[in-house]
């Protein structure tokens, strides 16, 4: 199944049984609608890092296919727009809190996680931070190596900690 597929064939809430009605249901969907931007932008940045397409060529490509949901297609975009925006803030970030892992080396599918997971800790309030973390851990465990998820725990447990301290 292609990954933008898989965007629009997850089960809807009432098929798993999950969330039926008020605003449990509309959290469920809420939640499922950001996991699946999440993995969209994952794509878009993934792309622009492999193949170097422009990143507004990329966004316009994914604007025009009909299948993915608009909200889905709406937060992606944001998320990234945004990641894109700071990346030299973000990527530092990163290195500093794994400096034995120089953020140009770091695994793509890696890189990008965190990318998107630090961006909405800095611009999302919204987003909880044990969501964003939790969310950006299942994504790597999902898409990246053996061991992404403990990796990309434990670096956004360290800036967690670290913007909770500095306030930011």
């Amino acid at each position: 199944m292609s990954p933008i597929a898989s965007l629009t064939n997850a089960p809807s809430d009432r098929a798993t049984g999950e969330g039926h009605g008020g605003r449990g249901e509309r959290t469920m969907t809420l939640s499922r609608t950001r996991r699946q931007a999440r993995i969209l932008a994952l794509q878009i940045l993934y792309e622009v890092d492999v193949a170097g397409h422009p990143v507004e060529e990329v966004l316009e490509r994914y604007r025009s296919a009909a299948q993915i949901p608009q909200p889905v297609r709406r937060y992606a975009e944001r998320l990234v727009t945004g990641v894109w925006a700071d990346r030299a803030r973000i990527d530092r970030l990163i290195g500093e809190a794994a400096p034995a892992f120089p953020v140009e080396q770091l695994p793509l599918v890696d890189r990008n996680i965190l990318r998107i997971a630090i961006y909405e800790l800095l611009h999302e309030p919204d987003v909880p931070l044990k969501a964003a973390i939790n969310e950006a851990v299942e994504i790597a465990k999902q898409y990246g190596g053996e061991s992404s998820g403990r990796f990309v725990n434990g670096v956004l447990g360290t800036i967690a900690a670290n913007l909770a301290s500095s306030g930011s």
